[in-house]
């Protein structure tokens, strides 16, 4: 009897003692807008900004990385590389993700409609490779060492590519209760209305775009990985197919892919991490056998032959 008197007071008495979870931030009071310029008949969404702030930047830095010796090409060929990278970056992206995500596009109008998003990183990073080679073979170039230099400065564009996703509010992470979590629009479960979800997009950003440029950087400018055709592509590889596996743990399956693909894949492996398994394997191949087509290097820019 005395129990059932005391309990109601000692439920409020551990009510009030409990720390107090401050509420967790909400997307919307950050204010921020897809569209970075509105004149009314014209407007520059971030995202489209993001591609091309990637390719200029990524340009720039290219420019430098030829600019030393043992250079697998010269000034003018880099110039052509960027058409051919940007053709592999659009027409790649918005085919990989047809495939990879939304199947129904490639029977439909739908696909050519890049206004309305969909792109896919892996998609992007086939056309892109194909276009290398068909670059590389007009020209006489060794493709795998383009290939190297051309991934030293790809972390550019992931960068501003996943900062211009979490400013769409966009590819949003899992339900946590972690205290940076961010409460995003339109993320209703059942049960729970606009649930607190990781910010996946800023911790891809840090990994696919921040670490993943130190390490090519470090590479490239403080070992002699430029000399060992396949190596620095082969970092890339391997630091984006890891990095992109683990933040998919954190990270809500594309809606698309969700639809199709049936509830195993949804619930357990996302798509994203099943296209980075080959990235993986193939990086540490290429990273492992490196030193072994090592060859003397003539320049086709940059200064003296490297033994």
């Amino acid at each position: 009897m005395i129990l059932s008197h005391l309990q109601p007071v000692l439920g409020q008495i551990l009510v009030a003692a409990a720390p107090t979870v401050p509420p967790h931030l909400h997307f919307t009071d950050l204010h921020l807008s897809k569209v970075a310029l509105d004149l009314g008949f014209f407007q520059i969404k971030w995202y489209s900004l993001a591609y091309i702030t990637g390719i200029v930047v990524g340009w720039w830095y290219l420019l430098k990385l030829i600019a030393q010796p043992g250079s697998p090409m010269a000034r003018r060929h880099a110039d052509d590389l960027v058409f051919y990278a940007t053709l592999g970056i659009i027409l790649g992206g918005r085919v990989g993700y047809a495939l990879f995500y939304a199947p129904r596009l490639l029977v439909s109008t739908g696909i050519f409609r890049l206004w309305d998003g969909g792109m896919s990183f892996h998609g992007g990073m086939i056309g892109t490779s194909i276009g290398i080679i068909l670059f590389a073979r007009a020209q006489k170039l060794d493709w795998l060492r383009i290939h190297d230099y051309l991934a030293c400065a790809v972390p550019f564009g992931l960068f501003f590519g996943r900062v211009a996703n979490f400013v769409n509010g966009e590819l949003w992470g899992k339900p946590t209760d972690v205290p940076w979590a961010i409460v995003f629009p339109d993320t209703v479960m059942p049960g729970i209305i606009d649930p607190a979800r990781h910010p996946s997009q800023l911790y891809e950003a840090g990994l696919e775009g921040i670490a993943l440029f130190a390490i090519l950087w470090f590479a490239f400018w403080r070992t002699k990985a430029r000399y060992e055709p396949g190596k620095l592509v082969g970092l890339f590889l391997l630091g984006y197919g890891l990095a992109r596996f683990t933040v998919e743990f954190f990270r809500e399956p594309d809606g698309q892919f969700r639809e199709w693909a049936g509830g195993f894949f949804a619930n357990t492996i996302h798509m994203g991490q099943v296209l980075t398994l080959p990235m993986i394997v193939g990086g540490l191949y290429l990273v492992l056998t490196a030193k072994g087509r090592r060859t003397r290097v003539e320049p086709i820019a940059g200064g003296e032959s490297v033994a």
